[in-house]
């Protein structure tokens, strides 16, 4: 007979209990406002209550020392009250004022089961939204009988399907004990090079729980977990150049995170290569050809497809909706494709921190093919309709506090062509020699990237880069180098990609936008772009430490 200990029992227990006391308060407070605000003078349309029960699990060491550890959980509420009706409603974007992404602050609920105060708090905070909906409705009426016809005439929120479903699971167990030891173990091996000024080997793991609930109907439960082991060192050059190195690590489960004999290695890894960057020449401003690794590939694309396939974008008049009017149009070369999809949760069995079952306003995550072979198809939208999408595909995501727009989830770069990495070097030493450089570049390790898509200023992008070699066209030996940051304006920089490898590789951690921050993946071939440009990194004036550290005591 297969018997459940009591301990385990009680908890599974205890939990159902919580989780099913949540949903009953909630769910009666939906009903009973939703009723009184429909009645009002501005009658709200729509109410959606999102409960975001979050546990944050934090271990950190240094020089084989922990430095903390902690154990922290919250429950926060998120309430949407629109004011109008799904054609125009409060949050139509106005041309001095757009507001997507605007905080209003969650408002936090207590963890246990007191029905009585969850139902107080939820009335509370759906009162103050809906006085916030009715005043945003009547600038937006008001503005709309002064100013010029509006070129879109698509609704403002899209109707969507009802879904009732429940995939909850109990927070992550996390044996802080144990970790504590790894990490300081891990951190150790950075204690001996007194020319490493700072670093860190840390643990975060997040377990969520969301509840999302509205009046179309939709009832949900269901929960997300990521466990990121991050690794960071920095040293500094003789000229004050600072020079950082990071390594992370992604996880739904511990199962999966590489043993500690693996880390140890790439610590070990990292502190040789930090030594050579120390040495390493600073790279002067460079034009031409470039490999771009599938890591550094994957956050350019983030940065500047990205950001720019976002559908809320399109509609944002603040935005210079540079792809807007390129649907159906070749932006990339034909053998590649893009795809965005949470549902996929590994690549080449590796974890991708942008994956979820439902999205922040309930509509379940879904595979959206946003160019192929080179042809922009679509975008990846929310439930702020936009010309020529009516419909959601899942993507509306947030941070609490912050209203749902359009974010990226798994960016996934797919090449229909590709080459193996030996032979995308030596096309990058052909194309060396056809624009008579002496050499080219790889990107090899980037730190992330950022882009501006606004209309007032240039649409431009600069990823990060940690790591770079120049490849000699005449195939001396690869020259690492140091100081530079990759830019460009993202269409001139697509119409240079020549080239795709058969490698790939992956990039996960977490990108902030209007909406606060969400956990992402890029992934992608490494790349062979024929031009390419650099600046110089800024660069700090303090020399490095002269007076020597002290030295490391052993341990007991």
């Amino acid at each position: 007979m297969l018997r459940v200990s009591t301990g385990i029992g009680l908890a599974v227990f205890g939990f159902l209990a919580a989780e099913a006391s949540l949903l009953t308060a909630l769910r009666e407070e939906l009903e009973r406002n939703a009723a009184a605000l429909r009645k009002q003078v501005q009658p709200a349309y729509f109410v959606a209550y999102q409960v975001t029960d979050l546990q944050t699990v934090t271990v950190e060491a240094q020089a084989g020392k922990l430095r903390r550890s902690l154990h922290q959980r919250s429950r926060w509420l998120d309430v949407d009250v629109r004011v109008g009706s799904y054609e125009l409603d409060n949050t139509r974007p106005l041309q001095e004022a757009f507001r997507l992404g605007e905080r209003t602050y969650p408002v936090q609920l207590p963890l246990g089961e007191d029905g009585g105060a969850i139902r107080h708090l939820v009335w509370q905070a759906t009162m103050n939204a809906y006085d916030r909906a009715a005043e945003e409705y009547a600038k937006v009426v008001a503005g709309r009988s002064v100013r010029v016809q509006e070129s879109d005439s698509v609704p403002d929120f899209s109707r969507e399907q009802p879904r009732r479903d429940r995939r909850l699971r109990p927070h992550l167990q996390v044996d802080t004990a144990v970790w504590a030891r790894r990490l300081r173990e891990l951190s150790a091996l950075f204690a001996d090079h007194p020319w490493i000024y700072s670093h860190r080997v840390s643990l975060q793991a997040n377990s969520v729980q969301k509840f999302l609930l509205n009046t179309e109907g939709t009832e949900l439960a269901w929960s997300e977990q990521a466990i990121f082991l991050s690794i960071s060192a920095q040293t500094r050059a003789d000229d004050g150049m600072e020079l950082p190195l990071y390594r992370t690590y992604f996880a739904f489960q511990f199962e999966e995170l590489p043993s500690l004999e693996r880390i140890q290695k790439d610590i070990v890894r990292m502190i040789e290569l930090l030594r050579r960057l120390r040495e390493a020449a600073v790279l002067e401003t460079y034009s031409g050809p470039a490999i771009l690794s599938g890591e550094a590939a994957g956050v350019f694309f983030h940065e500047i497809l990205g950001h720019r396939v976002e559908g809320h974008r399109q509609k944002d008049p603040g935005s210079a909706q540079m792809l807007r009017d390129l649907l159906g149009k070749q932006i990339l070369p034909s053998f590649l494709d893009v795809v965005f999809d949470p549902t996929q949760r590994y690549r080449d069995g590796i974890p991708l921190a942008g994956s979820y079952p439902y999205d922040d306003e309930g509509v379940p995550g879904q595979r959206v093919l946003v160019v192929e072979r080179g042809i922009l198809r679509g975008f990846i939208l929310n439930r702020t309709p936009v010309p020529g999408f009516s419909q959601s595909n899942g993507h509306g995501r947030r941070q609490s506090g912050l209203s749902s727009v359009a974010r990226q989830s798994n960016l996934l770069v797919l090449a229909r062509e590709t080459v193996s990495p030996g032979q995308l070097r030596l096309l990058l030493r052909e194309e060396c020699r056809r624009q008579g450089k002496e050499f080219g570049l790889l990107f090899d390790v980037v730190e992330g990237g950022f882009t501006f898509t606004a209309r007032t200023i240039p649409n431009a992008f600069n990823v990060m880069p940690l790591v770079v070699y120049k490849v000699y066209a005449d195939e001396r030996p690869d020259e690492l180098v140091r100081g530079i940051d990759l830019i460009g304006t993202p269409l001139m920089t697509f119409a240079h990609i020549v080239a795709a490898g058969s490698d790939v590789g992956i990039f996960n951690g977490i990108c902030g936008a209007e909406s606060g921050s969400v956990p992402v993946s890029s992934s992608s071939p490494s790349l062979l772009v024929s031009r390419i440009e650099v600046q110089k990194k800024a660069k700090s004036d303090e020399r490095p430490p002269i007076l020597p550290p002290p030295s490391v005591q052993p341990a007991l």
